[in-house]
């Protein structure tokens, strides 16, 4: 029985418990399969560090408080929930049981993982027994430091609703406004800001601003305000014009900080929040010129601050690569990866690029580098079966979103990229059943409605089919798959003029061969036949 309350242990009370009992006898077993969960089985049980050395380092953890300017985002404890389910897939003997007390008190990394492993993890192997309640802890007694050795791990970890928690106790405990105070303020707001608690992340930038005088705490809040407009989670929801406002408040501070080592560094890191306004606006020479002059800067703290000098290339890539730039682009994302190579979004920006290239062979090489550099990653997979499907592997694309879906089974794009695949190989009620999980997700999605529309039109249920796609076109009038789909529907339901209607909308949209014949079928149903010779001539220069 393990006690999974939070108040003793902090963040992953359950995942450390069960490590430490599970790694000592697996690492007798297979180093190997030890070595492959480093980076999980640190994170969750950092007891186990000298048993477990790090093969998969991120350069961070060599550097100082103030160079560590990453923040994991939420969706990390996602990827170590499904590392550690993995491991102890294969770590634990068979027919084991595995009970948990105190459940209702857990880390929300524990409930992750938990339900991780409760969905991954057949009870064949390993029973889990959960219990809401169990005995009260003795009560937490840390003291300032200890409480903010947690929140510090816990920052670095990615498991920021322990840093919500205990950062605001910690704030509780210490004077408003003095250095320790500050660093508790600092993450908490930041915290809160990538959980998307806005309100609560823009309250506590405002305490800070009424607790102190000190230039650096107002630069940085200012810049922490700017942000949660600039990124809010709700597109509709950001406000580029306030957050301008902050930004350039920020900059004015940074720009008369007295050291000038902390001075160029709070300038570049001002100036590259600006950027993403700038490129939110559509900006994208304002933006890359803002970031040119961010690298300037870093060039003048020498090796210091490897993490912000890796940002800065990473966005450069970005800008260079809307611009058309794309050689330059690629040198910046090599440049960016050289300084830290466990770091896997880079490979991932890359391999995109590459992929939109035609580079396929060096995509595909770069999006399982991502795969290796961490734990379970379910983009990599998603962007390697988008590469897969466009090489013509669909039983490949099939097994990466099948994976992708393990992972994490709220990925909608997954369920309608292999929805579709499905229902292009005739695997109609296994795409039905994609179509329904992803709508079950996201209610009314025109993606997933476009391809039941298809489905239920080759059932011969045309009425439901119409419903589906009606409602596809009139949520996303612009894409050209829901107007053809509709199309084809009204052809077979013998309106031929409407079909063509629809069909021409879907060809002005993206002209496709197919559309082109469809429509070709329906000019002759009419009696149109020169306009259908000129559309079968029109499909063929696409192959």
């Amino acid at each position: 029985m393990i006690d999974g309350h939070r108040r003793p242990g902090g963040p992953y009370t359950v995942a450390a418990a069960l490590l430490r009992h599970l790694v000592p006898q697996a690492l007798e077993r297979s180093a190997d399969l030890v070595g492959a969960h480093d980076i999980e089985i640190r994170a969750a049980a950092p007891d186990l560090a000298d048993l477990v050395p790090a093969r998969r380092a991120t350069i961070d953890a060599g550097l100082t408080d103030d160079e560590r300017i990453l923040v994991p985002a939420p969706r990390r404890t996602l990827r170590l929930a499904n590392g550690i389910a993995e491991f102890v897939r294969e770590a634990v003997p068979p027919g084991r049981t595995l009970a948990v007390c105190n459940v209702a008190e857990a880390d929300s990394t524990d409930l992750e993982l938990l339900d991780v492993m409760m969905r991954r993890i057949q009870p064949a192997t390993l029973a889990i027994m959960l219990y809401s309640d169990g005995p009260e802890p003795a009560p937490d007694v840390r003291d300032t430091d200890e409480l903010w050795a947690l929140v510090d791990r816990s920052m670095r970890e990615g498991f920021l609703h322990a840093v919500v928690e205990l950062g605001e106790r910690g704030m509780a405990g210490t004077e408003p406004g003095g250095a320790r105070w500050w660093t508790f303020a600092q993450r908490t707001a930041t915290a809160l800001a990538g959980l998307g608690r806005t309100a609560e992340a823009r309250a506590v930038w405002d305490q800070v601003r009424a607790a102190s005088q000190d230039p650096a705490m107002h630069a940085a809040s200012a810049y922490g305000t700017a942000m949660l407009d600039a990124r809010h989670p709700d597109p509709a929801r950001r406000d580029l014009v306030r957050a301008r406002r902050w930004i350039n408040e920020a900059i004015a501070i940074s720009t008369i900080l007295p050291d000038p080592a902390v001075r160029a560094f709070k300038l570049g890191f001002d100036r590259n929040g600006l950027a993403l306004i700038e490129l939110r606006h559509g900006h994208l020479g304002a933006a890359l010129s803002l970031v040119e002059s961010a690298i300037e800067l870093a060039r003048e703290l020498g090796e210091r601050h490897p993490l912000h000098r890796m940002v800065l290339l990473a966005n450069r890539a970005q800008l260079l690569a809307t611009l058309g730039h794309t050689k330059e682009a690629l040198e910046d994302y090599a440049a960016a990866i050289a300084i830290d190579p466990f770091f896997p979004d880079h490979y991932l920006e890359r391999g995109n690029l590459l992929f939109k290239l035609g580079q396929h062979e060096e995509a595909l090489a770069d999006y399982e580098r991502a795969m290796r550099a961490g734990p379970p990653l379910p983009e990599a997979y998603y962007n390697r079966a988008e590469l897969r499907t466009v090489r013509g592997d669909t039983a490949g694309a099939l097994a990466d979103l099948g994976h992708v879906i393990e992972l994490d089974p709220g990925y909608l794009d997954a369920y309608i990229n292999r929805a579709g695949l499905l229902a292009a190989t005739g695997r109609d009620e296994e795409a039905r059943v994609d179509v329904m999980a992803g709508l079950a997700l996201v209610p009314g999605n025109p993606h997933l409605l476009t391809v039941l529309g298809q489905l239920e039109t080759a059932a011969g249920r045309l009425n439901e089919a119409r419903a589906a796609l009606d409602q596809a076109v009139e949520g996303a009038p612009g894409m050209a798959a829901a107007w053809g789909n509709r199309g084809v529907l009204r052809y077979t339901a013998g309106d031929v003029e409407g079909a063509v209607e629809d069909l021409s909308r879907a060809i002005e949209l993206q002209p496709q061969p197919d559309l082109y014949t469809n429509r070709a079928i329906a000019l002759r149903a009419l009696g149109r036949d020169a306009d259908a010779d000129a559309d079968d001539r029109r499909a063929s220069l696409f192959s």
